[in-house]
């Protein structure tokens, strides 16, 4: 299922497309119940209609009981009997109006006894005069009774016209109503449900609409906060919304951010007491060993009257001086790192002339170094901290490298980084020691101090980058006489960016 449907704001949009949907379907009921109510109603006057119609001639048949002789031109006395007789059949009938007609004369008697106007009605209605005449012959010819119906957009007229049997030739009555579709209770109720329906669905859409609304509004500020940087990484204390049901999200957010705040003081203290014991112990390690060989050695001295083994147990002691030197050094370069001053640095004469550095070294030990690629470009860096980074590199692959193998270096530019490799073809890094490579005092050579790598990382990170044991080149396959090799990798970025000075560890 798409994650879009699992989303409040989407359960909000389909529950508003359900409700006009309903509303939709409200409507379409409502017009139907209004059609049917008017159709019952149109059935309800035709029925109406036929029934004043046999009134009028069941009374115009007792009124010319024993009458002889016809007439085809009824004069005004008869014209009057007549109305009366048609009064008479529809004062009974509400609003159903209607008369007599003959095929010679036309209207013989017309009435309206329940008419509501201001006084009674007499005159026949103009607009359905032709339409009375129409029905009256129909039902002439036909011999029985014909109904007819005229709708139009705010009524229906129902008309039904009956041939009269008596001593006037060619005579019928007619009888007409009017069902008036824009009134009535019919329509009231399809009004009124009208108006409640067009309420609830915009009341429910502004509501729905302002709750999409304000929604969106508190979430995108919950966003913005969440989003701010705070220091050593901690969640943000979030603000109420407003909205309850958020608010306890809020607040379950911020019990969460301090548990975790707790959590991480608790964590960073117990690693930095850790950190604090490893330097400690790695310290009075490697300090230990240069000690006892001085001591050992100043006893053997002070014993023996032999001049020349006194003479080499001084050149001892400043030899192990000089490394206890070497360590405190480094170990202020990882507790002071110096914030990089990056400038112009041409990186293939770098690489050139730390190769040449130690080259006497290399040559030494039967291992050569070889700058494989170095391009003219001039990179910002900070060259003095670089090339310490390089030394410490290239000693440590020089110390890795047995005899006949090549210590490769290789720099260049890939796109906005700066890359610079160092590759030995030792017998490469042991699986024990590869996730703590770059920590302090870790390293696998009995002899090593484990510094050197970390001064690496320290300087690298100063940068803006990092360094990481990279793939060996393609063609570096290894051979009976080499090892796998390692290659380590300095990625810096390309113009470095102002980095600050990392805290001492």
């Amino acid at each position: 299922m798409p994650a879009r449907l699992h989303s409040l704001r989407a359960h909000l949009l389909a529950l508003w497309i359900l409700l006009l949907a309903s509303a939709a379907a409200t409507a379409y009921l409502l017009v139907e119940f209004y059609t049917q109510s008017a159709a019952v109603q149109v059935a309800q006057a035709e029925l109406q209609v036929a029934r004043a119609c046999r009134e009028i001639g069941d009374r115009f048949a007792f009124f010319g009981t024993g009458w002889s002789g016809g007439v085809t031109d009824p004069d005004d006395t008869l014209k009057r009997q007549l109305t009366d007789v048609v009064v008479t059949a529809l004062a009974a009938h509400p609003g159903v109006e209607g008369g007599i007609w003959t095929a010679a004369g036309g209207a013989a008697a017309y009435a309206f006894p329940t008419y509501e106007g201001t006084g009674p009605k007499t005159d026949l209605p103009s607009a359905e005069i032709d339409t009375i005449r129409r029905i009256n012959a129909e039902a002439l010819s036909a011999e029985r009774p014909v109904a007819t119906r005229r709708v139009s957009q705010t009524q229906t007229l129902v008309v039904q016209g009956c041939p009269l049997r008596g001593p006037i030739q060619g005579a019928t009555a007619w009888t007409m109503a009017r069902v008036h579709t824009d009134q009535g209770r019919a329509y009231g109720q399809l009004l009124a449900g009208f108006g409640f329906l067009a309420a609830t669905v915009l009341g429910s859409a502004l509501l729905l609409g302002r709750l999409l609304l304000v929604l969106g509004r508190r979430i995108a500020r919950l966003e913005g906060q969440l989003g701010r940087e705070t220091e050593e990484g901690e969640l943000p204390r979030l603000r109420a919304t407003g909205l309850r049901e958020l608010d306890r999200l809020v607040e379950a957010l911020n019990a969460a951010g301090t548990r975790l705040a707790a959590a991480r003081h608790r964590a960073a203290e117990a690693e930095r007491l850790a950190a604090v014991g490893q330097l400690a112990a790695g310290i009075a390690h490697e300090i230990r060993n240069p000690l006892a060989a001085i001591r050992l050695k100043a006893e053997n001295a002070l014993a023996s009257p032999d001049p020349a083994r006194a003479r080499a147990a001084l050149d001892l002691v400043l030899d192990q001086v000089a490394r206890l030197d070497r360590l405190l050094r480094d170990l202020l370069s990882l507790t002071q790192a110096r914030r990089p001053a990056p400038a112009p640095t041409d990186l293939g004469r770098l690489l050139h002339d730390c190769a040449h550095l130690h080259d006497d070294l290399a040559r030494a030990q039967g291992v050569r170094i070889v700058v494989e690629e170095a391009p003219p470009e001039r990179a910002p860096l900070d060259e003095a901290q670089i090339r310490r980074a390089l030394d410490n590199l290239v000693l440590n692959a020089i110390q890795h490298s047995p005899a006949g193998g090549t210590v490769r270096l290789s720099g260049g530019r890939d796109g906005e980084r700066v890359r610079i490799r160092v590759a030995d073809e030792g017998p490469g890094v042991p699986e024990a020691v590869r996730s703590r490579l770059f920590e302090p005092f870790v390293t696998g050579r009995p002899d090593g101090t484990g510094l050197g790598l970390a001064i690496v990382r320290e300087i690298a990170r100063a940068h803006g980058g990092q360094v990481r044991l990279a793939a060996p080149p393609p063609h570096r396959t290894g051979t009976e006489a080499t090892g796998p090799g390692a290659t380590f990798e300095l990625d810096l970025p390309w113009p470095a960016p102002a980095i600050p000075c990392p805290p001492a560890s």
